[in-house]
């Protein structure tokens, strides 16, 4: 693999074909909520999926690192022509992003924060606005930044749960169980905001315990929901959209072991059938 982009070097392609497929890239499987998202808006596009699975959590990870991971996933994914970079992640969303779009030439790069933090900004009638992420996102303070950039005069609350990951990877997003740590999150937050931003791509899963402890009122901003709008509208944009009638194909790779990837991967699929799993390295 060449240098870095640290060192200078651009990854340099050839201009994206609206036949090439999109790129999806997260450290696990939580991207897999805006796969999901983006498969119900575009059906007749093509996915390439990239769970870095063999080194996640990323969110323990220095920033330095964070990029270094995101750059080499990304390199993988561009030697399949995909015609756009999906960062499917929070935490490579808040530390690589700028990196991932100073390194790649010629493919936009498309993060899961700016969406949800827009659409937060645009649905509060209140400007109280909280998050729901991770540990190393709320450190970032990417979502209040982003979120404030659309509405300056917002008031943002964010906390960090970390063991709602573990519960929707093990399959435990509903129950008592969910129910119990949610509720205690939920304390922890307070009152006072009239939207809430799931700022994990885990946490869709638990929306339905979630919803049943803030009640109603409360709007919910997924942000798996709006990266796929956001998705659908640059490609309708920049004359990207597949041309195909037909459903679109999907390879999904992980950097370990695909048995674990498939068997993490179901709570987040759903229904939906999984072809098998392919091993890459980065």
């Amino acid at each position: 693999m060449r240098g870095p982009a640290a060192g200078g070097y651009k990854e340099r392609r050839v201009t994206p074909s609206a036949l090439n497929p999109i790129g999806v890239f997260d450290s696990g499987v939580g991207g897999l909520t805006v796969y999901k998202a983006l498969r119900a808006v575009l059906p007749c596009e093509s996915f390439v999926y990239l769970g870095d699975t063999a080194r996640l959590p990323y969110g323990t990870k220095s920033a330095e690192t964070v990029a270094q991971y995101a750059l080499q996933a990304a390199r993988r994914l561009m030697r399949e022509e995909i015609k756009l970079l999906v960062v499917a992640c929070n935490t490579a969303s808040a530390l690589a992003l700028p990196v991932l779009r100073n390194s790649l030439d010629g493919v936009a790069c498309l993060g899961v924060i700016e969406p949800g933090a827009r659409e937060a900004a645009r649905t509060s009638k209140t400007g109280h606005i909280a998050v729901l992420a991770t540990e190393s996102t709320v450190r970032s303070g990417s979502y209040a930044a982003a979120i404030r950039s659309f509405r300056p005069d917002a008031e943002v609350r964010m906390l960090g749960c970390n063991l709602l990951v573990s519960l929707a990877e093990a399959g435990w997003h509903e129950g008592p169980e969910a129910e119990a740590v949610i509720a205690r999150y939920l304390r922890e937050l307070g009152t006072g905001f009239d939207t809430l931003v799931l700022g994990c791509t885990h946490f869709p899963l638990l929306v339905p315990a979630i919803r049943n402890r803030i009640g109603p009122e409360i709007a919910i901003v997924d942000s798996a929901v709006t990266t796929a709008r956001s998705v659908r509208d640059y490609l309708a944009a920049h004359n990207l959209r597949s041309p195909s009638t037909e459903s679109g194909t999907t390879q999904f790779w992980a950097t370990d072991t695909p048995e674990c990837f498939t068997r993490i991967a179901w709570p987040f699929l759903g229904d939906e059938a999984m072809p098998p799993v392919l091993h890459v390295q980065l």
